[in-house]
């Protein structure tokens, strides 16, 4: 989950033509299957979605990120990066695991087998926190299905857990009363894994290749033996431009720049995992890690899919329940799919429901983040959602899992305050929508812009008690204090206005306020409910 270049608008409608350069003829019997409902595999027919009442009202999501590439414990983009010679996650793999020409990443998924995971308490944990959904990771780009998968002989049913874990989280969800989601990754795999085809440039084994090209027949008498690494890595083929710089997948991420484009076997298997991924757990949402949806634009099998997701959900309930999240979508692609901002948030309301998606720590489990107890704190979470939901948006959460499948003490704290802030304060957050401005004070002039698919969490200007943000639902207007005020709180945008009523939420006696010539003057108490943030209350007529 490390990004790229911003796509042009003009890709939205690329014509069948260039799909046939690429060598990726169109399955005509799938494609036909995608037909049947309204929704066809194009943009304008996909323009006809609506976002679902629930997803604009739940606000606020967890995700579980947890695949093998956990099971180090060692962070994110591991089965890429122990390929790089010389990198931490490199050495970390040598010296645990030995050198990558002996013990690549399918031996490490060997090693992966979430004995203490137990979906059913850590989903009643997630929904005491607040959480209206949840989503599990499906697939990541190390290409293994966490799924009974018929068409990845790679999958957790069959080596690993030995376990069906999106069907242990979709039931462990839907038991709590939570929509299910699932985040697809695998699209990348074809070019993130090239690393696996390199060898030592120097050192004992200088020039012994990696594991990223070993075939079915190596594998006689081992572990693995009748399974084909070539499914996992997929690196039958040759390298992408610039393949050696570590640092130009980045630009890459949308099948340019001189990526090497994937196969047509390559983007039908993909497209076939996925569709049975719909069909056997009817996931609400789709979480795709990709610019716009997977392939795109290099192949149509994304469209396909998406039409494909909410025919199927219109079938189940009668009407869409389905969401989609894609990345970098220019404005008539935000009509077709949930805009979703990684690692960072909007600086503006949004005309439709988008998403913020981010992580309390690393995207995948990072033991020496709990050593240093570096995780964001339950008070950035909530000023996040806060900020997130005053601009029309959505906050998903990753709490990163550990290998075996549990998480940590210091997570277990920070997912406890999430939800001690959640319920006493949750009216200003479920069900409601955006005020006329979303909030105010200093930050506001310090707010960081968008880069591409996101990134500019942290880069703006810390939140104090002097900044607010709004919410609303029906009369009622919420002002969240994004802290602990002492004394008196001047709400300035409420110049003018006539407010009749004010309330603390939480507490137990209505504060002394007044209409004043700077705005809306409210003295609190001592000891505010939630001093990571205060929300008040506020009726009157106070609609701009």
């Amino acid at each position: 989950m490390k990004r790229r270049s911003l796509l042009k608008n003009s890709i939205a409608l690329l014509p069948a033509l260039m799909l046939k350069r690429q060598g990726l003829a169109l399955a005509s019997a799938a494609l036909a299957d995608d037909r049947q409902g309204p929704f066809k595999p194009n943009w304008a027919s996909l323009a006809g979605y609506q976002v679902p009442e629930w997803y604009k009202n739940a606000k606020f999501g967890l995700w579980a990120h947890w695949g093998p590439q956990c099971q180090p414990e060692h962070g994110d983009w591991y089965a890429r990066s122990m390929y790089e010679e010389g990198s931490d996650d490199y050495n970390y793999h040598v010296k645990t695991y030995g050198h990558p020409s002996k013990f690549g990443f399918k031996d490490v998924i060997h090693e992966w087998k979430a004995e203490k995971w137990n979906p059913e308490e850590l989903l009643a944990l997630y929904k005491d926190a607040g959480a209206k959904y949840f989503v599990a990771l499906a697939n990541h780009h190390d290409n293994f299905d966490n799924y009974d998968s018929s068409y990845q002989p790679w999958n957790s049913v069959r080596m690993g857990p030995k376990k069906d874990l999106i069907a242990g989280w979709a039931k462990a969800a839907r038991e709590q009363g939570l929509r299910f989601g699932v985040s697809i990754h695998a699209a990348h795999a074809w070019r993130w894994y090239e690393t696996a085809q390199r060898h030592d440039l120097k050192g004992p084994l200088q020039g012994v290749p990696y594991d990223g090209r070993v075939r079915k027949d190596a594998g006689k008498g081992l572990w693995w033996e009748g399974f084909d690494p070539q499914d996992l890595y997929e690196q039958d083929h040759a390298l992408s431009l610039n393949s050696l710089d570590n640092n130009s997948i980045g630009g890459q991420w949308a099948w340019g720049n001189g990526a090497l484009a994937p196969s047509g076997r390559y983007c039908e298997k993909f497209y076939k995992r996925t569709i049975e991924l719909i069909d056997k757990y009817s996931p609400d949402l789709l979480y795709f890690d990709d610019t716009v949806l997977p392939l795109w634009p290099v192949s149509d099998v994304g469209l396909r899919i998406a039409a494909h997701h909410y025919n199927s959900s219109m079938k189940r309930h009668g009407s869409v329940e389905a969401v989609i999240n894609g990345k970098i979508l220019n404005e008539e692609q935000r009509k077709c799919l949930v805009w979703d901002i990684e690692r960072g948030q909007s600086n503006e309301i949004q005309p439709y429901t988008w998403q913020t998606d981010t992580c309390i720590g690393s995207w995948h489990y990072d033991r020496r983040i709990l050593e240093r107890h570096e995780y964001k704190t339950a008070k950035t979470v909530i000023h996040t959602l806060v900020d997130v939901v005053s601009k029309n948006g959505n906050l998903l959460l990753s709490v990163p899992v550990a290998g075996d499948g549990t998480i940590d003490s210091d997570e277990r704290e920070i997912v406890k305050g999430i939800g001690e802030w959640m319920r006493v304060n949750s009216e200003c957050i479920y069900d409601t929508r955006p005020y006329s401005v979303y909030g105010e004070g200093p930050a506001m002039a310090g707010a960081a812009a968008l880069n591409g698919p996101g990134f500019n969490e942290g880069k703006g200007k810390p939140f104090t008690a002097e900044d607010i943000r709004f919410t609303r639902k029906g009369a009622a207007l919420f002002a969240i204090v994004m802290g602990e005020p002492s004394g008196e709180v001047v709400i300035r945008t409420l110049k003018g206005k006539t407010v009749k009523a004010v309330r603390l939420v939480g507490h137990g006696g209505d504060p002394e306020w007044k209409n004043a010539e700077d705005g809306l003057r409210v003295k609190l108490p001592a000891g505010v409910p939630t001093p990571i943030a205060a929300v008040l209350k506020i009726e009157g007529d106070v609609y701009i």
